[in-house]
């Protein structure tokens, strides 16, 4: 199965995008020569250190890379418990810190009522790869 089309452009979710492996190595060197690379070479470099924990992530299907790869949520609850913690200011104790960032956290998922997107797809193939681990008993 073919993956999602990359930008071309050398941008960050070209490596992701990529349907292989050795794709995303030649995403990677795109994004190295690209205005976003020389601006960030830290950011290539960070890559190419971590590239043998990266490779296993294209032996999934790109339904499960898609939800694998999702980070919006995490930046989400990450901005909004900073904006709490930087709304409170200091705390008396590690124990009141602690207490607030669990009510936080409680709160920020008490809307959390949908499936991330494309959920169903990564599913499906979730039970196709790991079909005895993903049976019901009645």
């Amino acid at each position: 199965m073919e993956g999602p089309q990359t930008t071309g452009r050398g941008t960050a979710s070209d490596l992701c995008r990529a349907a292989s492996a050795e794709a995303a190595l030649a995403a990677l060197d795109t994004f190295e020569a690209a205005e976003w690379g020389r601006k960030f070479p830290t950011v290539v470099a960070a890559w190419q250190r971590a590239w043998d924990q990266v490779i296993p992530f294209f032996t999934f299907p790109s339904e499960v890379r898609r939800v694998i790869y999702t980070t919006n949520a995490i930046e989400s609850v990450n901005a909004r418990l900073r904006k709490i913690i930087k709304t409170r200011g200091h705390f008396p104790s590690d124990d009141a810190a602690s207490k607030l960032i669990w009510l936080a956290l409680r709160n920020i998922t008490a809307d959390w009522g949908k499936a991330a997107h494309h959920w169903k797809e990564a599913m499906n193939q979730f039970a196709i790869l790991y079909a005895e681990r993903f049976t019901r008993e009645a």
